[in-house]
């Protein structure tokens, strides 16, 4: 997992229900906690594009539904700053769904774009995706 550069902002708090965008049988994941994210006293954790969530399965398949797993945040609606001073921003939030915690994806075929940021900090992502803005 590398650092990302430049300033993120976070825009699903913890309790978001995120649609999937892979085929790893998951629907709609319901965010848990945010990996490594510190904050203030009785502040939700929020995650952003590249970060590492724990989620619960809401909708999908009866054999993956009501576990809990790891997913990464691949797009979300709120815009953000690169750091060339572009600003990004996607028409839906979307999650993948993990099979492990060093970034290897449950699914083998992803559905829209990806954000350049989680596709350059987890490689395994990088490698399934065909789109990558």
């Amino acid at each position: 997992m590398k650092a990302i550069s430049g300033y993120k902002v976070r825009a699903l708090p913890i309790g978001a229900e995120v649609p999937t965008c892979d085929n790893s049988g998951a629907k709609v994941v319901k965010i848990i906690s945010v990996k490594g994210h510190k904050t203030v006293r009785r502040r939700l954790a929020s995650a952003g594009v590249g970060d590492l969530v724990k989620a619960s399965v809401i909708k999908g398949k009866p054999e993956i539904k009501k576990q809990v797993v790891s997913a990464i945040v691949v797009r979300q609606k709120k815009e953000f700053k690169r750091p060339n001073g572009t600003r990004i921003k996607f028409e839906d939030n979307a999650v993948i769904i993990l099979k492990d915690d060093k970034g290897n994806p449950k699914g083998t075929i992803f559905k829209g774009a990806i954000a350049k940021e989680a596709a350059e900090r987890w490689p395994g992502i990088s490698k399934v995706s065909s789109i990558v803005v």
